[in-house]
């Protein structure tokens, strides 16, 4: 039988290169896909491309579109979000108070979509429409497999699993993307690499990284030697160094999961990391826009039936036919990693197959890197707490115990930059009342 698969989210242009890549997999070229925006332009855009390319392709696929989630959840097997809360995911209002305010208090992120000032409150503001989600899926669908992709991905994995009970995993291309960047720097076939990798979304470490058995963490010690290659992953590198291994996400997203490279523009030059620069305006060329379709042409380009290496579409055939699919995806811990607290959100090796997405046991992390997590996972149960809870004060202790704040501010300055930030989102917020 056909399956429904229900993108939330699909006019940000993450909804036409999925359908694309679950089209390119034969199984689900006769399957129900819906697509879910508030944007009823962006949404109509995306399903014309979806629609065009079913047609070239003379697929028997159908495409439905809604803005209301509601009438597309009935019957669905799977539902994927990629969805902004609030405003646009990187530009304009919120994202740019999430930025600059903590900014003039000497808080420079890079993306701020994770931990720290910024990722707290897209946090805050994000994790109530989520919660929706997961209501209207126990209603209407109970039996449909979640995948998120909306960051941030750690504190929303673990409000999905800690007040519902939809099946759920949370998923991010670091791990791929990660992997894939480092056998370029070795020159070695992506093919021939095996790997084990574990930690938390954005800050998981490569315990493991090998050609055709043989252990390749020499040979990126010496390419870090390299000043070119150094130079283009600095933090990442830097980091290597000093604690022994890789992490996953680039230099510039993990420099403001840490206390070592942000704290000054001295430090920053020296990384070679710059300011977060915040639009009013979308950019006039959007790179998804390439990558789904969705330009401003009606009658544009038709999809290429090519599957990506992103993990959903690969879950998603693993689920429906049963051959086993490795991944990386986020999960509760149940003592997958034994130096993590227990119920916390972690990335680890699973496998997907008709039982679902099932997580693989790690044991311990490395001590250093297990610390290193910790101090992120603080930042996240205490946010996590706040919204359970509708406590106010657990907002700002997240905020207080994010690292890099911590090695910037003293009490008073965070709790003055947190009301302030608290104001200037309050509209946003009114469901802690």
């Amino acid at each position: 039988m056909a399956k429904k698969i229900v993108i939330i989210g699909a006019g940000s242009g993450f909804g036409g290169k999925l359908s694309i890549d679950l089209l390119a997999r034969e199984v689900f070229q006769d399957a129900e896909i819906g697509l879910c925006d508030i944007n009823p332009n962006s949404l109509a855009k995306v399903a014309g491309y979806i629609e065009r390319t079913i047609a070239a392709h003379g697929l028997r696929a159908r495409v439905l579109c809604s803005t209301d989630r509601r009438e597309l959840l009935p019957g669905a097997d799977f539902v994927v979000t990629a969805i902004a809360v609030g405003g646009p995911s990187y530009w304009g209002f919120p994202y740019k108070t999430e930025i600059e305010l903590p900014r003039q208090y000497g808080i420079d992120q890079s993306v701020g979509d994770t931990i720290g000032p910024g990722g707290v409150f897209r946090f805050l503001r994000t994790a109530p429409e989520q919660l929706a989600i997961c209501r209207d899926m126990e209603e209407l669908c109970p039996d449909a497999l979640l995948l998120n992709h909306t960051n941030p991905m750690a504190m929303l994995t673990w409000i999905h699993s800690a007040a519902s009970d939809i099946a759920n995993v949370g998923l991010c291309h670091s791990v791929q993307g990660t992997t894939r960047q480092l056998a370029r720097i070795l020159d070695v076939p992506y093919e021939e690499v095996s790997y084990t990798v574990a930690g938390i979304n954005h800050q998981s470490w490569i315990l493991d990284f090998r050609q055709n058995g043989k252990d390749l963490y020499p040979r990126l010690r010496d390419a870090m030697e390299r000043p070119e290659v150094y130079r283009a992953e600095s933090v990442r590198f830097e980091m290597m160094k000093h604690f022994g291994y890789f992490v996953t996400e680039s230099t510039r997203h993990n420099s403001e999961y840490l206390p070592y490279f942000r704290q000054t523009p001295e430090l920053m030059k020296h990384f070679g990391l710059d300011s977060r620069i915040v639009r009013d305006e979308p950019p006039a060329a959007r790179e998804w826009l390439q990558d789904s379709g969705s330009g401003d042409d009606d009658n544009g380009p038709v999809g290429k039936l090519q599957a990506s290496h992103e993990y959903t579409a690969g879950i998603i055939e693993a689920v429906t036919v049963g051959v086993p699919f490795e991944l990386n995806g986020n999960v509760m811990n149940t003592g997958l990693i034994t130096n993590l607290p227990e119920g916390c959100c972690v990335e680890v090796p699973c496998v997907a197959d008709r039982q679902g997405v099932r997580p693989c046991y790690v044991g311990e992390l490395p001590a250093q890197c297990a610390a290193l997590n910790r101090s992120n996972i603080a930042v996240q149960e205490l946010a996590v707490r706040a919204f359970l809870d509708r406590d106010r004060d657990a907002a700002f202790h997240a905020v207080a115990l994010d690292p890099l704040t911590a090695a910037v501010l003293p009490l008073h300055a965070i709790r003055e930059m947190f009301d302030r930030m608290w104001v200037a989102e309050k509209d946003l917020l009114t469901w802690f009342d």
